[in-house]
């Protein structure tokens, strides 16, 4: 039996569940059909998410019921990572200002700025419950058994109902299964050698390293000499443990994947304090974790998202946002296909370019994370190796600037990679590793705009269900969205260059649009941040002139990165 629709999306995780639901938003008209292979709730890794997220959850119109779910609120991460073995934090709010509040709570102050810890079994059915309120068509336990193509193009999908489901529009959402991707033979590029292994399980009543406010807590990464451990509280009873460690280590340690993933619980005595009055499920796993990136993410009529488009290492704890960005602009390019008023091919050329763009810069940034862990003490050669296939020589210099051209400047309109802003990543050297983390600011007080080369192109802009062209500068592979911050900061930079000027005419300019002073030096901070990235991707030429004073920020990463302070838990 043949049938048709408007889309068709395999696959109901995060990032099926995200397209379907946007696209019935913003097109309640648009028959659209999620074909899931499992029944849903089932359990899946991938549980630490970013602040990016939530902003989409609000928009689905789903945050309530996410909230609603109770979920830890992360507030950020406790490492034990870099040259150092002392713990310490990555905050995405201060956790001295995280104010007690009843939940569930809304989507307003401090909740825009942190992420939730879910229990995928339960997050991923209420994603995919609500895209079938909306209207989508849901079919789960359905298999697509066979994709009908005709060069790239998709013409149908056999389904093991035995139906066959034609549609204008086709998702491939399947995660790493990739059924789009391997019907059309679209081939994949693993840019690293970074090639791990997940060793996972889940516990019954662990306790959590540091309760913050109401509901709100950290994720632990602790460094073992051979790899690192996760440690993730997804609910008030249930927490997810996972080892991560390289595929070569595992087969020539001799060990079975319950032998490591216990050496390793034993060894790390943070961890083995906190699982002291804990069960384990029963449940353990493995998987594959290896970086890759699908040389063509959108075709035809037909877009990857999430795992099947491409994966970057989970020490980022990236997978699931990119996931659920990729869809909203998935969705938002094939609402725009259907208006038919801007040209297909830079639609999805826009989204090939965006989504192939933010995986590779994970990728990178990944490597060097690995790289500057001075606690893989077994890993010593590992990690040699890797730097050297990235090119990368730790010297202070030049791996700085290696890292800087994995690029900083975001086009989706954050600064950094992975939650971490470009300010924080420097301010990570005294931890990382040996980088030279001295801010131009430090050393300049003449920043004069540098466009000479550019081009004047447009580039995709989502908002709103709306696909819009906005102005974009681009030298080289270097891209400057003139959008929000980065518009501001360069009308400031196109009238002065002298760094006194620069920061109070936009600190200013910030005053005059927001009465709440916090926002204000937030606002201003990030603002600050994005002049320190157009200094990295060669958008400000800066120099020292001796008549003029430098300016010294305040140290407003010290809210965001510090020495971990927690009570320690006893082994």
């Amino acid at each position: 039996m043949n049938t048709g629709c408007d889309v068709a999306i395999i696959g109901g995780g995060p990032s099926g569940s995200t397209a379907g639901a946007l696209l019935k938003k913003y097109r309640p008209d648009l028959h659209v059909r999620i074909f899931e292979r499992e029944v849903f709730p089932r359990d899946h890794i991938g549980e630490s998410l970013l602040p990016p997220i939530s902003g989409i959850l609000d928009e689905m119109g789903c945050w309530d019921k996410v909230e609603a779910a109770n979920f830890p609120i992360k507030i950020g991460a406790t490492f034990r990572w870099g040259r150092r073995p002392e713990l310490w934090d990555f905050e995405f709010y201060p956790s001295n200002e995280f104010v007690d509040e009843r939940r569930p709570a809304p989507f307003l102050g401090q909740r825009k700025m942190t992420a939730f810890q879910v229990d995928r079994s339960i997050y991923d059915t209420i994603l995919l419950n609500h895209a079938q309120e909306l209207g989508c068509d849901v079919s789960q336990g359905t298999q697509v058994v066979q994709v009908l193509a005709n060069a790239d193009r998709i013409e149908g999908l056999h389904l093991s109902s035995g139906e066959i489901v034609e549609a204008r529009h086709y998702i491939d959402a399947s995660g790493n299964s990739g059924i789009l991707r391997r019907a059309l033979e679209i081939p994949c590029d693993y840019p690293s050698t970074l090639k791990n292994i997940a060793i996972y399980d889940y516990w019954q009543n662990a306790d959590w390293a540091v309760e913050i406010g109401v509901g709100g807590t950290r994720i632990q990464v602790m460094s073992v000499g051979y790899g690192w451990l996760w440690f993730i509280p997804l609910g008030p009873t249930r927490t997810s443990l996972g080892l991560v460690v390289p595929a070569d280590y595992y087969k020539q340690s001799g060990k079975s994947p319950a032998e490591l993933y216990e050496q390793a619980i034993f060894e790390e005595p943070m961890i083995r304090g906190l699982l002291r009055n804990a069960r384990n499920e029963g449940k353990l796993q493995t998987t594959r974790d290896w970086s890759f990136l699908a040389e063509r993410q959108a075709g035809s009529n037909w877009f990857l998202i999430g795992e099947c488009a491409g994966f970057a290492d989970p020490i980022l704890s990236a997978g699931v946002t990119m996931a659920h960005i990729a869809a909203r602009q998935a969705a938002y390019t094939i609402l725009e296909l259907e208006r038919g008023k801007l040209n297909g091919t830079w639609l999805r050329d826009e989204f090939q370019r965006r989504q192939a763009q933010r995986i590779r810069t994970h990728i990178r940034f990944g490597d060097y994370w690995y790289t500057a862990n001075e606690q893989f003490t077994d890993l010593k050669g590992f990690t040699q190796t890797l730097a050297e296939d990235c090119g990368l020589d730790m010297s202070p210099d030049k791996s700085w600037a290696w890292l800087a051209r994995g690029g900083f400047i975001d086009e989706d309109l954050s600064v950094g990679v992975g939650g971490y802003s470009l300010s924080s990543i420097k301010a990570m050297s005294e931890m990382l590793g040996e980088l030279d983390s001295k801010s131009p600011f430090a050393t300049f007080n003449v920043f004069k705009l540098d466009l000479s080369g550019a081009s004047w192109k447009d580039r995709a802009s989502y908002v709103e269900g709306r696909v819009k062209k906005t102005p974009c500068y681009v030298r080289g592979d270097r891209a400057l969205p003139i959008e929000y911050h980065i518009e501001g900061i360069v009308t400031v930079l196109e009238r002065y260059s002298d760094i006194s000027e620069i920061v109070e005419q936009f600190r200013n300019a910030l005053s005059a649009l927001f009465d709440d002073a916090r926002k204000v030096d937030e606002l201003f901070y990030s603002g600050m941040a994005i002049v320190e990235a157009m200094v990295s991707d060669g958008w400000i030429q800066c120099r020292f002139e001796p008549t003029r004073p430098l300016w010294t920020p305040e140290p407003w990463s010290d809210r965001v990165l510090k020495w971990n302070s927690d009570q320690a838990v006893s082994p």
